[in-house]
């Protein structure tokens, strides 16, 4: 590492990390100030009202519904399987394409509607020892 201090480095853009012990990881979206459309990262466009260049950031929620799932067998070198894949709904109304954790890897576990949580985990390691961190949705107790 050449003795520089190893980072928590985020796997897409959108995604902050904590700075400060009392602070959570969120999702960045971008909300258009013409039709109120909220979609997940950075925006120059929106889809809905055509209107440019008119978007403020805002965190997305880190609670959200399990809107359908799939067990994945077979995935690309060095993704272990089998896992869940499943997409989440936030009230925003964004819609993403996650893993799911904290449940056995096996079709019936779930139900769509199920309500899910944000959580990060380090997936692997950089040339330069830095953690890269990826988010991920488990199901929330009682939920």
């Amino acid at each position: 590492m050449n003795g520089k201090e190893k980072r928590r480095v985020p796997i897409v853009p959108y995604l902050r990390l904590p700075e400060a012990p009392d602070e959570k990881a969120y999702l960045v979206g971008s909300r258009c100030r013409v039709c109120g459309e909220t979609y997940l990262g950075q925006r120059t466009a929106c889809l809905k009202c055509h209107s440019v260049d008119s978007f403020d950031e805002i965190a997305l929620s880190t609670r959200g519904r399990l809107l359908v799932y799939t067990v994945v067998h077979q995935s690309a070198p060095g993704v272990p399987v089998p896992h869940i894949a499943g997409i989440v709904v936030l009230p925003e109304g964004v819609h993403l394409r996650t893993n799911i954790i904290g449940v056995p890897a096996e079709l019936g576990i779930l139900q769509a509607g199920s309500q899910v949580e944000m959580v990060t985990q380090v997936v692997r390691e950089d040339s330069e020892g830095n953690e890269i961190v990826a988010y991920v949705f488990r199901p929330v107790e009682g939920g």
